[in-house]
C-alpha cells in the first residue's frame, strides 16, 4: 500500500502550506481534517472517527499524531519516517475523563511549541471543540490563531499528477452512470440499483481501481425528487417517474461527481423544457469559465439563462472538488455563487452542479470540470439530455 504519489509531490505541497503559513505569520499549523492529511502526507485509513492531527512547522518534517492502532497506516501509506509518527495510547480512546488531544498537546509541548503562534482549523468535522480545548490547555502560552481552510486553499489548484488522477475518477463516474442507465427500470428497487452502482464504483475497471466516494449515491425519485439529498429506500421505481441520479467515481480518494436525469417512460413537457433551460445554462457556464474570471461571473452567466425562462435556483451552482473522505467531497473553497470574488485558475477542478427541484418532481445535471489555460474541459463524459427509458 505505497503512497499515492512520489515524495517530490508531497514536498511541493508542503512548500505551498509553509508559504501560506508565512503569509499569516504562523510558526505551527494543526490540521484535523483527514482530507488535508491525505493531501499533505498521503495518509490513508478509515481512522478519523477518533481524533488525529497533522502538525506542520517550517523547519521540521510534518508530524502525524493519532491512535496507536492506526500508526501502522501512517508508515504504510506515507513517506513519513518513524520519528514523524507519534501515536497516543489506546487507553485514551473514548475514555471518560481524558481526551486523546490532551496527550497530543503534551507531545507538542515536549516539542517546544508552547509560546508559538499556532494556526488551527476551527470548522472541520473531525476536530471538535473538546479536541481544540485539550490542545490549548496543554500549551497555555501559545497564541492560537483561527487559520481555517489554509490547507484547503492550497489544494484548490491541482498539480498535473492530481489532474491525472481526477481524470481516472471521472472515467469511473461516467461508467457508473452508464451502469445506472442500463440497470434502472420500473419495478426495480432503489436499493438494488444502488448495489449495482456501488459495485461499478468500487470495481472501477481492469486498469483503474475504484474507491468509496465520499458522498453515497443519491437517488431522487418521485416525491423524494423535490429535495436535493435524499437517501435511497427499498421503494420500486415506477413507470412514468422522473429520477435524478447524483453519482460519482473516486480513485486514490479523489472524487469526480456526475449527475443526470432519467425518465422512465413518457415525461411531461415541463420536464423537457426545464432540462433544455438547464442544459443551455450549463453551456453558458462552460463558455464563461476560464482563468481570471470570477466565480460570481460564472454564476451570472447561469442566472442570465434562468431569467429568460423564469426559473429560480437559490443554491450555488458549483464548488471545488478533489481528494475527500466522508461526509463531503467539496473542498470548502471556491463556490460558483453571487458575490464570490475568487478568480478561476488553471488546474482548478470544479463540480458544476445544476439542479431544479419543483413541487412534485426534480431533475439534475452536472459535470466535473478542469479549468485549462484558456477555458474549461469537462472531465466527465455523458450525454446531457434527459435519458428516456421504456
Amino acid at each position: 500500500m505505497p503512497p499515492a504519489f512520489p515524495k517530490a509531490e508531497y514536498d511541493a505541497r508542503l512548500a505551498k502550506v509553509r508559504a501560506a503559513m508565512a503569509e499569516r505569520n504562523l510558526d505551527v499549523y494543526v490540521s484535523g481534517d483527514p482530507n488535508n492529511h491525505n493531501w499533505l502526507t498521503g495518509y490513508d485509513a478509515w481512522s478519523f472517527y477518533t481524533p488525529q492531527i497533522v502538525v506542520v512547522q517550517h523547519d521540521v518534517d510534518p508530524i502525524w499524531i493519532g491512535r496507536k492502532m492506526d500508526a501502522g497506516a501512517a508508515w504504510l501509506t506515507t513517506h513519513m519516517t518513524e520519528d514523524q509518527v507519534r501515536p497516543y495510547p489506546e487507553d485514551c480512546v473514548q475514555q471518560t475523563g481524558t481526551h486523546p488531544m490532551a496527550v497530543a498537546g503534551g507531545y507538542l509541548a515536549d516539542m517546544g511549541l508552547d509560546g508559538k503562534r499556532i494556526g488551527f482549523e476551527s470548522d472541520v468535522y473531525h476536530l471538535s471543540y473538546k479536541a481544540v480545548a485539550s490542545l490549548q490547555a496543554a500549551l497555555p502560552n501559545a497564541t492560537w490563531v483561527d487559520a481555517d481552510l489554509l490547507i484547503n486553499w492550497c489544494r484548490a489548484v491541482k498539480s498535473d499528477a492530481e489532474v491525472a488522477v481526477m481524470r481516472e475518477a471521472a472515467g469511473i463516474a461516467s461508467r457508473v452512470m452508464q451502469k445506472a442507465y442500463d440497470t434502472i427500470e420500473p419495478g426495480l428497487r432503489q436499493c438494488d440499483l444502488v448495489a449495482a452502482i456501488l459495485a461499478e464504483q468500487v470495481g472501477g475497471s481492469m486498469n483503474v481501481s475504484g474507491d468509496l466516494t465520499s458522498l453515497p449515491p443519491l437517488i431522487l425519485a418521485g416525491e423524494a425528487a423535490t429535495t436535493a439529498h435524499p437517501m435511497w429506500t427499498d421503494a420500486p421505481f415506477e413507470a412514468g417517474q422522473t429520477v435524478a441520479l447524483e453519482l460519482a467515481g473516486a480513485h486514490k480518494r479523489y472524487n469526480a461527481g456526475l449527475a443526470r436525469t432519467v425518465q422512465l417512460g413518457g415525461g411531461t413537457q415541463e420536464l423537457f423544457d426545464t432540462a433544455k433551460a438547464v442544459e443551455e445554462g450549463l453551456e453558458a457556464v462552460l463558455a464563461t469559465m476560464r482563468p481570471g474570471v470570477t466565480a460570481h461571473s460564472v454564476h451570472r452567466a447561469w442566472q442570465d439563462v434562468l431569467d429568460q425562462y423564469g426559473l429560480t435556483k437559490d443554491s450555488r451552482i458549483g464548488y471545488g472538488i478533489g481528494v475527500a473522505y466522508t461526509p463531503d467531497w467539496g473542498e470548502h473553497t471556491i463556490s460558483l455563487r453571487p458575490n464570490d470574488e475568487t478568480e478561476l485558475e488553471p488546474n482548478m477542478t470544479i463540480h458544476v452542479m445544476l439542479g431544479m427541484w419543483m413541487d412534485d418532481w426534480g431533475m439534475e445535471m452536472s459535470e466535473t470540470t478542469l479549468v485549462t489555460d484558456d477555458g474549461v474541459e469537462c472531465l466527465t463524459n455523458m450525454p446531457r439530455g434527459v435519458y428516456v427509458k421504456g
